[in-house]
């Protein structure tokens, strides 16, 4: 019987590079094949990789992807439209930083950089359905996270516009995704205004209960939170289109907690690991997934702040596999079952 979770899969975004073993769908395909990885989800705005604009114009291109693909013996998981999702509402506190996503002809002027960022979120709708795809992934981007802690307190309405707001941009996108009959998952992620169930919540209620807003579910962000991340998998499992496999570990101190001091990535209270080296309950989280049905894929997402990625990677494509769980058709108990009588279950009941 086959495993009901699709995997092992990766993200390709954090190996991409100019390095001959990665600097091409061909060669980092192949890299992650003989790992053991039977998925690769591809960043689309990495061109080494991949062309958005032509796949969304042209299944004989995506075609040609797939067959790319599958001579390295990998399948496309998902394509990821996280970058470009970001630039779908950006703060002016964070202009300067994330108009380096976007591309040159458009920094400095955030109307052109957001207007670009739509039509690449449109346009991974319509690749992903030549690819033959059930869903996306990507960020929603955030209008109110520089005011996440309230003091000085937020002006009244702010967070409520701010989800009106980003409801009005991101609706006419998911029309999009429901015509190409995809799903679109976004990452819930401290930086986006959507970073737990709640957010969620609120954004679901802005694009008006939309089928194809759904959630790329990824502990490690809910680890760095305290976040109770086997509970969110029983309230939200209907709407988790996609599952990026990524550790963390939090330990505080008596000098840090969960914004951890500012400090960089090793010194933080909370941080990414790879597989295995941090406090994620994997197989929970797999029981739970598989539970509930789940039957899309498990894709490793590597930001690990003391392993190599060489390493992580290499470490990652087992850890998954040995995650996954066949489906049983039987009941622990069948052995000793039988056929119903209904003239001796009302014996047993003791009804005449």
């Amino acid at each position: 019987m086959s495993s009901q979770i699709q995997g092992p899969g990766i993200f390709l975004a954090q190996f991409a590079g100019d390095g001959a073993r990665f600097n091409s769908l061909a060669s980092i395909a192949k890299w992650a094949g003989d790992l053991g990885y039977v998925g690769v989800q591809i960043p689309t705005w990495d061109g080494r990789l991949f062309d958005l604009k032509k796949a969304a114009s042209s299944k004989g291109y995506c075609d040609e992807v797939k067959g790319v693909c599958a001579e390295a013996g990998v399948a496309v998981t998902e394509l990821s439209s996280h970058l470009q999702g970001q630039l779908v509402a950006v703060h002016p506190a964070y202009d300067s930083q994330f108009d380096g996503f976007a591309p040159k002809e458009v920094h400095g002027n955030p109307k052109a950089r957001q207007a670009w960022a739509v039509d690449q979120v449109k346009m991974a709708a319509k690749a992903s359905r030549h690819m033959g795809l059930k869903a996306s992934v990507s960020f929603t981007g955030a209008l109110a996270f520089p005011y996440l802690y309230p003091w000085p307190q937020r002006p009244a309405g702010l967070v409520e516009e701010a989800f009106s707001e980003l409801g009005r941009r991101w609706k006419p996108i998911l029309d999009v995704y429901e015509d190409a009959g995809v799903d679109l998952g976004y990452e819930i992620h401290p930086g986006e205004d959507v970073f737990d169930g709640t957010t969620f919540e609120m954004f679901l209620d802005a694009v008006g209960g939309h089928r194809r807003c759904t959630i790329n579910y990824d502990p490690s962000h809910f680890v760095l939170q305290q976040l109770d991340y086997l509970a969110f998998i029983d309230i939200y499992h209907e709407r988790i289109s996609a599952f990026h496999v990524k550790d963390a570990e939090f330990n505080p101190t008596g000098r840090q907690g969960v914004y951890s001091g500012y400090a960089g990535w090793k010194e933080r209270a909370g941080r990414f690991r790879s597989l295995g080296d941090g406090q994620v309950d994997f197989g929970g989280i797999f029981s739970k997934l598989t539970q509930y049905g789940y039957d899309r894929w498990a894709v490793l997402e590597w930001e690990c702040c003391i392993k190599s990625p060489e390493q992580g990677a290499a470490e990652g494509a087992p850890f998954i596999a040995s995650h996954l769980i066949e489906v049983t058709g039987k009941a622990f108990d069948d052995f000793a079952g039988a056929k119903p009588d209904r003239k001796a279950l009302r014996q047993v009941m003791g009804i005449e």
